[in-house]
């Protein structure tokens, strides 16, 4: 997608002389908030483990201590969602998919429509433009995903004087990728990024009432996990960019992999992003630029700009067949360069996207591209699957699966 960058610059610097006249205060704001960030990057370079966890049967009796720190740390692992033997089973079923259908040749030909992570890769990722398996979707319809992701939604603040910003009981179903990671490989790294906007988190009308506290109000108001307005927000179409709400982004690993295996890497901070907000607006960032928030591109988080918040950037702790991810949406998250172990390194991609109206409109755009086996909508129109044998179908879907699709019945 073609991007007027004069115009956009544009746009930038009237935005910036907006915020700036109303922020008189910007650099006792950001001094103030960067002490708080560099309290919080102390006390993560200290501990060994930095991701809080807890094992799905103790649902839904997660100690209020526990739940807090999810809430301060923006992200968790829950251990033993799936059994291992279900997982193998699914991992095996994919590769015969990926095989079977001759996948990487197709890919060869369509090389060049996935551009979203730019710059933030060395290499083209190699994570799969695949959505319709019946792996892929057999997880995501799951009766224990389900239970999971109405707990992970009700951490958050989603009702406002009697009106629900969501339902966090009802799961829209948001199709995302696959990665498949052989070892060895030295091409799937990606630098510290946030997903679902850019530059849209300052220009956006709805975006910036979310943010109201870090440019106008109390900042030490600022609550991450508060909903108001994130179901509103518009982002600027491209493909990748995520135009559904989510409260939680996740994956769930297909095998066991730790730091040195290619693995996840976090900020494990949730109230980063008011520090990265106020951080575009001081003097060192050219008046027509977001410290190199790109439209349409993941938002980068670089150490000129960022030096601080990426002294906690740390790989998250090892995880098992069957164990899931989930970081909060505005949470700094990035993938190891090189998978140095001796076994695949795979995941599917499953967050978490609660019933609203933003979700519902995405889901009528995605039923018809499901049904001919089209990419998401989200994504490049790779249409990898139009004709692949073995994909999941609408037939195939469950009660549950056809709710979370919004299908009448």
């Amino acid at each position: 997608m073609a991007f007027d960058f004069d115009a956009l610059r544009a746009q930038i610097r009237a935005t910036k002389a907006d915020l700036h006249a109303n922020l008189p205060d910007l650099h006792q704001r950001f001094a103030w908030m960067e002490a708080q960030i560099r309290q919080q990057v102390q006390e993560i370079q200290s501990l060994e483990s930095v991701v809080p966890e807890f094992d799905f049967a103790d649902l839904p009796n997660v100690d209020d201590a526990r739940r807090a720190l999810i809430k301060k740390r923006g992200c968790v692992i829950v251990r033993n969602v799936f059994s291992r033997a279900r997982v193998a089973a699914w991992n095996d079923e994919l590769l015969r998919y990926v095989h079977d259908n001759d996948y990487f040749a197709k890919q060869r030909e369509k090389a060049g429509l996935d551009n979203y992570f730019g710059e933030l890769g060395s290499s083209k990722p190699q994570i799969f433009g695949l959505y319709w398996s019946r792996p892929q979707m057999e997880a995501r319809q799951s009766e224990e995903l389900a239970r999971l992701r109405a707990w992970l939604n009700r951490l958050w603040t989603f009702e406002h004087q009697g009106k629900q910003e969501f339902d966090p009981d009802q799961e829209c179903l948001y199709p995302d990728r696959v990665r498949q990671r052989e070892p060895g490989d030295k091409t799937l790294g990606l630098s510290p990024h946030i997903d679902g906007g850019s530059v849209e988190r300052w220009l956006d009308p709805m975006y910036r009432q979310v943010y109201r506290e870090v440019f106008t109000g109390d900042i030490a108001q600022y609550d991450p996990f508060d909903a108001r307005f994130r179901t509103q927000t518009q982002e600027i179409p491209s493909p990748a960019v995520c135009s559904m709400f989510r409260t939680f982004q996740g994956w769930t690993a297909l095998t066991e992999q730790g730091a040195g295996n290619g693995t996840l890497n976090l900020v494990p901070i949730a109230n980063a992003m008011p520090y990265l907000l106020l951080r575009a607006l001081l003097e060192d960032v050219p008046e027509d630029s977001l410290a190199a928030a790109q439209p349409g591109r993941a938002m980068p988080v670089k150490p000129e700009y960022h030096d601080l918040l990426l002294q906690a950037y740390r790989p998250i702790q090892r995880v098992y067949p069957g164990d899931t991810v989930w970081w909060h949406p505005d949470v700094i998250h990035g993938v190891e360069d090189h998978n140095q172990g001796p076994g695949y390194s795979n995941v599917f991609y499953i967050g978490a996207a609660p019933d609203c109206q933003k979700n519902r409109d995405f889901l009528t755009r995605l039923r018809p591209l499901f049904e001919t086996g089209q990419s998401s909508p989200d994504f490049a129109p790779e249409d990898y699957e139009v004709d692949f044998n073995g994909r999941f179908t609408a037939q195939d879907l469950t009660p549950l699966g056809r709710s979370q699709m919004g299908y009448s019945s």
